[in-house]
């Protein structure tokens, strides 16, 4: 799946160490399904040469304002006209500054200014020394871009090519994609709270055994990449996983279902929509022993006594506030047979509007899932597909459903 796939973007280098990253970011932009046309100033070429990333992009690189290569002598309307974004990485503190005045000395500040607002946004990453990106003007000048309509991108921490080490370096190549993407996704979800459980919990029998299952939170993961793309604030409270944590997203990790229950009802009442992908454990060691239960060589088998686990989703769906309707509760059910028989219980017995189910044995640690959605009205396949994919598709579902009326 390329999330890029279709969008021209005109990635613009100004001067600064971190034009280093603007190449490897110029190939996973590209990687995604974009085109990309690079446009560089003066002092970016004493960092990268054009024809760097001209092999990367794949493109001559635009350099100048006096360029002849285009037959009315205009590259700064014609290139702004073309893009879906103009995405300036690394943006130094001076060339912020520029865009700040409205100035236009060189190409890229040109088709900044030339550029249609309405339709062409400008993406701004900024990369310099901590001193300066703390600087009261650079500080203006950034509240001024945003209020001016730039999406201005976050700063790195950690060390520096100057040898000092804080704010102002250039995100991560990663990020800043992680970042575009996001931009270009629809923000149905926009001033929303979303709270989510993903992944296993695991309940001790002694000190090295437990009870667990086979899920890898993949499928609460991704839904929580894609609220956040979505415009949503994002709470994931994820058991016993080893996934890095979306972009943007809000990370709790716990451990057993008890450990679970209190991080999602301390977090509830800020959210707006809850949705329980975690496969929680139904049952816990009634006592867990306090040392390593050990074999004794007689064949005898150690009894074990075991309690029900508290019910999250229901304890959340019969709140106050999910049934005045202010928390919109979705819950999913990883089944083994009989799944649309097992899910349509499963939401009766919760009392949740939407049961999202799926075969368990059929996606626990896969990439891919198969969905059905379980309502009052009925059920509705969502065919096997990359978790992203369908995690967005369900997303768009539950805005559609909460409607505009959602309460916050």
């Amino acid at each position: 799946m390329n999330d890029l796939a279709g969008k021209h973007i005109v990635l613009g280098l100004t001067g600064g160490i971190a034009c280093y990253k603007a190449a490897e970011l110029c190939r996973a932009l590209i990687k995604e399904g974009a085109t990309v046309q690079v446009v560089m100033t003066y002092a970016a070429s004493q960092f990268v040469t054009s024809i760097t990333m001209q092999a990367l992009s794949g493109r001559t690189v635009y350099d100048s304002t006096w360029d002849q290569r285009d037959a009315n002598s205009m590259p700064h309307i014609n290139l702004s006209r073309q893009a879906d974004a103009i995405l300036i990485a690394p943006c130094s503190a001076d060339f912020m500054a520029k865009l700040l005045h409205g100035r236009g000395d060189d190409l890229l500040s040109l088709l900044c200014l030339a550029r249609p607002l309405r339709t062409v946004p400008l993406l701004i990453a900024p990369a310099m020394n901590r001193e300066m990106w703390l600087h009261p003007a650079t500080q203006r000048n950034v509240a001024q871009l945003r209020q001016d309509g730039a999406i201005v991108f976050d700063v790195g921490r950690g060390d520096q090519a100057c040898g000092e080490t804080g704010d102002g370096r250039m995100l991560e190549s990663q990020e800043l994609l992680e970042d575009v993407i996001a931009f270009f996704q629809p923000k149905p979800l926009a001033g929303h709270r979303v709270l989510i459980t993903a992944g296993p919990t695991y309940e001790a029998i002694d000190p090295v055994r437990g009870i667990t299952n086979l899920s890898s939170g993949k499928m609460g993961f991704a839904l929580a990449r894609a609220a956040c793309q979505a415009g949503a604030q994002v709470t994931l409270v994820a058991g016993p996983v080893h996934l890095s944590t979306p972009r943007g997203v809000s990370r709790i990790d716990v451990v057993s279902a008890q450990n679970m229950l209190e991080a999602t009802v301390q977090h509830a009442p800020e959210a707006t929509i809850f949705i329980a992908t975690a496969a929680v454990a139904d049952w816990r060691s009634a006592a867990a022993a306090e040392q390593k239960i050990k074999k004794d060589g007689s064949g005898a088998v150690p009894a074990l006594s075991f309690v029900e686990n508290p019910d999250i989703l229901a304890t959340l769906a019969q709140s106050p506030r999910a049934r005045s309707g202010a928390l919109y509760c979705v819950g999913f059910a990883a089944e083994s047979h009989d799944l649309l028989a097992h899910a349509r219980a499963k939401r009766e017995r919760k009392g949740v509007p939407l049961l999202v189910g799926n075969i368990g044995p059929a996606t626990f640690g896969q990439d891919e899932n198969a969905l059905l959605l379980v309502d009052e009205h009925g059920s509705t396949e969502m065919a096997r597909d990359s978790k992203l994919s369908l995690a967005r598709k369900l997303i768009a579902d539950i805005a559609r459903r909460t409607g505009a009326g959602a309460k916050k």
